[in-house]
């Protein structure tokens, strides 16, 4: 059943591999290429948005599997302004990870 107070940020949102009209919503500069329903999930928390995670395809895009996450609404800005903050943040996460030494 849908959630009125949670806004839906899909990976394909972020996903600098994408065009707009393959569903990117955020400009290609801030983007981040390929990103994971992990790494979205991360940056959210670290925003302290209070994520939902949910594995699934988005409706009308190929049958790759993506993922999104569902956020509060709470905050008093609009969707775009939160989702440019996800875009800085899961690029953090990203270089956190790239940086972190992989364990053998």
């Amino acid at each position: 059943m849908k959630s009125y107070d949670r806004f839906v940020v899909w990976l394909e949102y972020l996903d600098s591999e994408r065009k707009r009209s393959e569903g990117r919503r955020i400009r290609l500069d801030s983007c981040t290429r390929s990103p994971t329903l992990e790494e979205l999930t991360i940056a959210c928390e670290r925003l302290k948005l209070e994520p939902e995670a949910q594995a699934g395809r988005r409706p009308g895009v190929s049958a790759r599997v993506s993922g999104y996450v569902s956020i509060k609404k709470g905050q008093k800005k609009p969707k775009h302004a939160i989702m440019m903050q996800i875009a800085r943040e899961l690029s953090n996460v990203r270089g956190q990870r790239a940086a972190t030494p992989k364990k053998v």
